[in-house]
């Protein structure tokens, strides 16, 4: 009888032969969807809306926000009145967007606050500050005293890291700081018998399982209820049952696979992968120092984990501010490493170092700028500007207006989770979506309350799915993660969440939530 890991399955053909089928690559992937948003635009009429401001009060502060209007949807047209179709040229010069550009388009565009191009420079200087800190040698020395001194109590690890990170997304919208995290946490969790996989699950995971279901993140939920003209943070008791029972769910997803590979390495869906750490510890573990500079070093990282955690929930820090503590933070470790003779590291090895380690980012940003040329293939996301997406959105709204009220709530659910493959951004898609689903709900006789609940499941969840979600191939990317593979793995716990949510927006509506 042959054997298979989970990656590399076997297909038998009509002639009694075999051959392996390879899941093609996430490059491949995302090239091929492209493909079809190009497709769109040769058959999808081009719509627009005209925006207005609201304003809503969030922790006593009143906030405004620019959103669509509803009912101002309108198709561009030619001259003779009819809705104006506008296909997709091959190239386009001037700044403009053609299908064989989009790759480059894609990688710059957004701005230092977001993505695509913020996200890539935050991305590559994560990895090199992180590069200096992996040089030292002290997170691997670390992680081995840590095994030492908590044997017996491994199997704590995941459910309370899961929990912490969890909490992190649903308080103050944890998400892109989880790339840093798990650098970290990858090489403990492959040291302890696990994997890549279950690293990601952990960190980035647990953030969105969090940011779903929060009673009180201020980028999705705050926002959404501003719009939808419902009370800010109103419904909290409802949410924090819906965040405690999503993130046992997902520390039970995550204790179960990761106690079968920790029994059965082989049957890990990154065990290829997780080969360079498994040979990178090999080597370290030979070297038990752990001296004044390896904690001067451990400090540092605290230190920074803490000041960045501050400066997001008190500050508001974003992406520039977050990389920027980062890189000091490398910069203070690699005086410390040349002042110490960590790993005999020298000014030199550490630039090398922080070179090394921008470069391990280099295809999961590759991907991150491509994914973010599919959303301007379909004409970007402002609202004012005539686009194929702007007309999809208007006909989902007319879909769902025409639903009995338990049908158009689940409804809801499942836009907002198609919609974020697009617009990844929490708050981007409360602007676009809310205004409209809001008066939408009131129609087929849904709550606004169960409207913002169905945006915020279908926004959080997919972000752990989706492959244009910056964050997602990030973290990947430094856990060595294909997403070829992940979607092998993650599509069961999808799944259970879609299930789960759905069962949560139909006995919401049922039960009145507002």
């Amino acid at each position: 009888m042959q054997t298979q890991s989970p990656d590399n399955p076997i297909l038998s053909t009509n002639d009694g032969s075999s051959k392996t089928w390879q899941m093609p690559d996430t490059l491949v992937i995302i090239f091929f969807v492209a493909l079809i948003a190009a497709l769109f635009t040769l058959v999808v009429p081009v719509g627009s809306f005209e925006t207005q401001e609201v304003t809503y009060i969030a922790d006593g502060v009143e906030k405004s926000r620019s959103v669509v209007d509803p009912e101002s949807f309108r198709y561009q047209v030619d001259e003779a009145g009819e809705a104006q179709v506008m296909p997709l040229g091959l190239f386009q010069g001037g700044g403009g967007v053609g299908f064989f550009n989009f790759a480059f388009e894609g990688l710059v565009s957004g701005s230092k606050w977001g993505s695509a191009i913020g996200v890539i420079m935050f991305m590559l200087v994560i990895g090199g500050a992180f590069g200096i800190v992996m040089a030292t040698g002290t997170i691997d020395n670390g992680i081995l005293r840590l095994i030492d001194k908590t044997k017996g109590n491994e199997a704590l690890f995941i459910p309370v890291i899961f929990t912490l990170f969890s909490l992190g997304g649903a308080v103050f919208g944890m998400g892109e700081e989880a790339i840093a995290f798990a650098i970290i946490i990858c090489p403990l969790m492959i040291r302890l018998g696990y994997d890549g996989i279950c690293t990601v699950m952990v960190t980035y995971v647990a953030t969105q399982i969090g940011f779903a279901s929060s009673w009180m993140n201020p980028f999705s939920v705050a926002i959404a209820q501003g719009i939808a003209g419902v009370p800010v943070l109103s419904g909290s008791e409802v949410r924090v049952g819906l965040w405690v029972a999503f993130t046992l769910i997902g520390i039970a997803f995550t204790m179960r696979y990761a106690n079968r590979v920790r029994k059965a390495p082989q049957t890990s869906y990154s065990y290829h992968t997780d080969s360079y750490f498994r040979e990178h510890q090999a080597q370290a573990s030979l070297d038990s120092r752990f001296n004044l500079g390896d904690i001067l070093v451990l400090l540092t990282i605290c230190a920074t984990v803490a000041w960045v955690i501050w400066g997001v929930v008190v500050n508001a820090w974003f992406i520039p501010e977050i990389a920027s503590q980062f890189f000091t933070m490398g910069m203070v470790v690699a005086v410390i490493g040349v002042v110490f003779k960590l790993n005999n590291l020298t000014m030199n090895g550490a630039a090398q170092s922080f070179k090394q380690g921008a470069a391990t980012m280099l295809e999961p940003a590759l991907l991150v700028g491509c994914a973010s040329g599919i959303l301007l293939l379909l004409g970007g996301g402002d609202a004012n500007t005539p686009s194929v997406l702007n007309t999809l959105l208007a006909g989902a709204g007319n879909l769902i207006g025409d639903m009995p009220n338990a049908l158009s709530a689940w409804f809801m659910l499942m836009f907002q989770s198609v919609f974020n493959f697009f617009v990844t951004s929490g708050s981007g898609q409360a602007a676009l979506t809310m205004p409209l689903m809001a008066p939408l709900a009131d129609i087929v006789g849904v709550t606004r309350q169960v409207a913002v609940l169905a945006f915020q499941l279908g926004d959080g969840f997919t972000n752990i799915l989706v492959p244009t979600s910056a964050s997602l191939m990030a973290t990947l990317g430094v856990c060595r993660v294909d997403w070829g593979c992940w979607l092998k793995f993650i599509w069961r716990f999808m799944l259970a969440l879609m299930i789960f949510s759905s069962i949560a927006v139909v006995s919401a509506h049922f039960l009145g939530f507002a």
